[in-house]
């Protein structure tokens, strides 16, 4: 049995549970004590309840035990694993905050379709992980409740929005979690954490019970220890839902399986490398951290040209006028009269929408609400929204007409490694330029992973994203394993 179960990937651990080696109890006893050694200082949880997830963890050794009794074995490699949820994702029973003081107290009535799905498939759903305030930030500074500290140096961020889910996963206190992606939401603090962090096709995974912020571009996702972990979680979210009338109606495919079919088949891929991802703005020691792993690919025999993304210098305008938009009008049902925060100055109900609003919402959320309703109103909205979606398009065109050549596309997942606190905290235009190499997957809808490539250093995590076609998470999943499986900085652990 590893003496550190807490930094154990999912494989390892399954395999324990079902030799009989390790019980579900045990382990989240592991996870329990591990995370009150260490978030004091990590800060990666809003909330957790020890006496749910113990329960929890109980049923599923009786699970397991009558499973074994009657000879059918474990149905699924979750069960018993306890996974952590972003606080943007419903769990019934539990606190449901998007890290706002105008839900704080709030607690979900309901499951999201993924916590259901976690749940079926006897996952433990432990806590609730802290988030940039309603999923809008590239830090975890905006949250109303904490800095989420990176465990890799506790004075640098984690990254955002979900930078509870990276921070937990990296410093123990859960073996894997769930995030939300709206414009590299789950990638970049997988990159600035050292995980891997998956953001599937959009329509691929159900987005009921996910508090929206861009209903176009939201999509929920699995951080983990391994490409192999991914591929597990993502195999047990994904999946048509009648509840959201954007998922995708397609057979969910057996992700470990199709990926250790295509290692088998020992297939040379094509790789793509975006000429405009490599320039101003790049940090030397990413940019040399990502080459060497262009390098890696090359001496496994994949071939490797260099593609063309024109429309990307657009990018962050296009998404930072439909992103705003979208949460303007998501954010408009926080009004103060049927849950959440409610202003107890209001005169009558228009000061209360107006008070509540001011009183619960934070800095950036009121900047984006602001900025989204002004590209709505009448006059602005050919102007801006209309032009937005155009250019949406041509990324969307460029992302295909460069895929009709390679089989993926491969670039940095962030332009610098972790940044301090508070460093770019004044300059909302700095900190969005952190979305620079992620955000044209949201837009485009592809699914897009980051995994661990290198350090600085200064002993700093560096990421490599790689962005797959449409649908096709098999395929991006083989070539993460292919090179996660030549390398070995996934196996580095921060020392906390």
């Amino acid at each position: 049995m590893p003496e550190e179960l807490f930094n154990s990937t999912i494989a390892e651990l399954s395999g324990l549970l079902d030799r009989g080696a390790l019980s579900s109890v045990e382990l989240m006893k592991a996870v329990i004590a591990r995370t009150k050694a260490v978030d004091g200082r990590v800060r990666a949880f809003n909330s957790y309840d020890e006496e749910d997830a113990m329960a929890q963890a109980r049923a599923s050794d009786a699970r397991r035990a009558k499973a074994k009794g009657s000879g059918s074995g474990a149905a699924s490699r979750l069960e018993g694993i306890p996974v952590g949820i972003k606080d943007v994702i419903s769990v019934a029973g539990q606190p449901l905050t998007a890290s706002s003081r105008i839900l704080e107290g709030f607690v979900s009535p309901y499951d999201a379709t993924v916590t259901r799905k976690l749940k079926a498939a006897g996952a433990i759903c432990w806590g609730r992980l802290n988030l940039d305030e309603f999923a809008m930030g590239s830090s975890t500074e905006n949250s109303a409740f904490a800095t989420t500290s990176n465990p890799w140096d506790l004075e640098r961020v984690p990254g955002g929005s979900s930078g509870g889910s990276a921070a937990a996963l990296a410093a123990g206190e859960a073996v894997a979690t769930l995030g939300s992606d709206t414009g590299g939401s789950i990638r970049q603090p997988a990159a600035l954490c050292s995980v891997v962090g998956l953001k599937p096709s959009y329509g691929r995974v159900s987005r009921y019970g996910l508090i929206a912020f861009a209903s176009s571009l939201d999509q929920i996702g699995p951080f983990a220890r391994s490409v192999e972990d991914a591929a597990t979680v993502l195999g047990a979210i994904a999946g048509h839902d009648p509840r959201d009338s954007t998922s995708l109606r397609q057979e969910v495919p057996d992700y470990n399986r199709g990926v250790s079919d295509l290692a088998k088949s020992g297939r040379r891929w094509k790789l793509g490398i975006p000429r405009e991802y490599f320039g101003e703005g790049l940090d030397p020691e990413v940019g040399a951290a990502v080459q060497a792993a262009i390098g890696e690919y090359r001496r496994m025999g994949c071939e490797v040209r260099e593609v063309s993304l024109p429309h990307t210098k657009y990018a962050i305008g296009a998404y930072y006028i439909i992103a705003t938009a979208e949460c303007s009008s998501n954010l408009a049902r926080f009004d103060g009269v049927r849950y959440g925060h409610r202003s107890k100055d209001a005169k009558d109900a228009i000061d209360l929408y107006f008070k509540t609003r001011a009183e619960g919402f934070g800095p950036e959320v009121k900047r984006r609400i602001i900025l989204g309703t002004y590209v709505l109103s009448s006059g602005y909205y050919d102007a801006y929204y209309l032009r937005a979606q155009k250019v949406r398009t041509l990324i969307r065109r460029d992302f295909l007409d460069a895929y009709r050549d390679v089989d993926v596309i491969v670039t940095p997942t962030s332009p610098t490694p972790a940044f301090r606190k508070g460093e770019k905290a004044a300059d909302p235009l700095a900190m969005y330029l952190n979305d620079i190499y992620t955000i044209g997957v949201n837009l485009a809808g592809l699914p897009g992973m980051s995994l661990p490539c290198g350090f600085t250093a200064g002993g700093l995590p560096i990421g490599l994203q790689l962005i797959g076609q449409p649908f096709k998470e098999t395929e991006l999943l083989a070539v993460a394993s292919a090179y996660e499986q030549r390398t070995e900085w996934h196996l580095r652990r921060p020392r906390l």
